[in-house]
């Protein structure tokens, strides 16, 4: 499904591609392995991942390689080159960590765990592991999404819940696949990339529920943007609606300073939004902006006091969706 316009739907997609973390999901692949893994814990297990996502996972497995528990009994880690927070721990805790791709896997490992890894995997390398994360759904749990919660925010929260479910899936894995589902096809939508061309604030169609919804969903990765005397502006700290008796320009993308709450106030479709700093060229404050640049601007050209006052609307540009190889993605 393509990404409208619509930041509510925005918000709800990228919720949908968090979301799908959740489905740590481990099957048996349909053709024959080549050698028959074990029946019960514990597993040797491959993680595959990069970010600080990934980490509550890898903690958790990490904990669990103790006798005692019996659910890992080797553990070791695939991850991407740079300083990535999957490659740090993995090497704080003295992890055999593997560069991408792996190498050499063959009879090595059970079961091959990927989560949040950003890279397609192949059905070769798949097919080195008698247990596998490739498609039907082997435990599933429901997470309420609390009002007003960001992306990082519900990020943290299915990371820590995903981490346990993961491991409940691996302590009872025969039961799991004995009784797995297929995934339903109904509600299945494209989840997009997070790109930059998301960000434009459209001040004339959006409305103030509308640009929170997109400031929740991205803007903890990319600064919302706007136009203003042919610069880019990013918007920063958002404070959300606002009430303003302000009755000079009521044109959407006007903008005056509010000096009562310290922020710029900015006129959409349907009222008025805050935000408490901008960075054109460097961070200002409101306050900051308005005395620099909206100020000086109106004492120089009066004549040209609405465009000065306005913040401009760009049209975000159309990207082309990314192939997935969806045996290779986290579930």
């Amino acid at each position: 499904m393509w990404m409208n316009r619509k930041t509510g739907s925005v918000f709800l997609k990228t919720l949908n591609h968090v979301l799908n973390v959740l489905k740590f999901s481990t099957n048996v692949r349909t053709q024959p392995p080549r050698k028959p893994g074990p029946s019960r814990p514990p597993w040797s297990l491959l993680f595959f991942g990069t970010d600080q996502f990934a980490v509550e996972s890898l903690k958790v497995l990490t904990s669990c390689r103790n006798p005692s528990k019996g659910i890992v009994e080797k553990l070791e880690v695939v991850s991407l080159p740079g300083d990535l927070p999957v490659r740090r721990f993995a090497q704080q805790n003295q992890l055999t960590l593997h560069n991408w791709p792996p190498h050499d896997l063959e009879g090595q490992f059970d079961v091959g765990v990927v989560v949040s890894f950003g890279r397609l995997i192949h059905g070769g390398l798949i097919d080195k592991f008698p247990l596998f994360d490739v498609g039907p759904i082997l435990n599933q749990e429901l997470h309420k999404v609390q009002k007003n919660c960001t992306a990082e925010e519900l990020g943290a929260a299915l990371a820590t819940k995903g981490a346990h479910l993961l491991i409940d899936t691996l302590m009872k894995l025969p039961e799991k696949i004995a009784n797995k589902r297929e995934q339903g096809m109904m509600g299945v939508t494209f989840a997009p990339k997070i790109n930059t061309s998301m960000s434009w604030i459209h001040w004339e169609e959006q409305t103030c529920n509308q640009i929170a919804c997109l400031c929740r969903a991205i803007g903890c990765r990319i600064p919302l943007r706007t136009i203003w005397m042919g610069k880019t502006i990013k918007l920063l700290d958002f404070v959300g609606k606002c009430h303003t008796t302000d009755q000079r320009n009521q044109k959407p993308g006007s903008v005056y300073y509010d000096k009562v709450s310290n922020t710029l106030a900015v006129c959409c479709k349907d009222g008025w939004v805050a935000f408490k700093t901008v960075l054109l060229n460097k961070r200002l404050t409101a306050a900051d902006f308005h005395n620099g640049y909206l100020n000086q601007t109106i004492k120089k050209n009066t004549s040209n006091e609405t465009a000065e006052w306005q913040f401009i609307s760009r049209k975000a540009r159309t990207e082309e969706p990314q192939k997935n190889d969806w045996r290779g993605q986290q579930n």
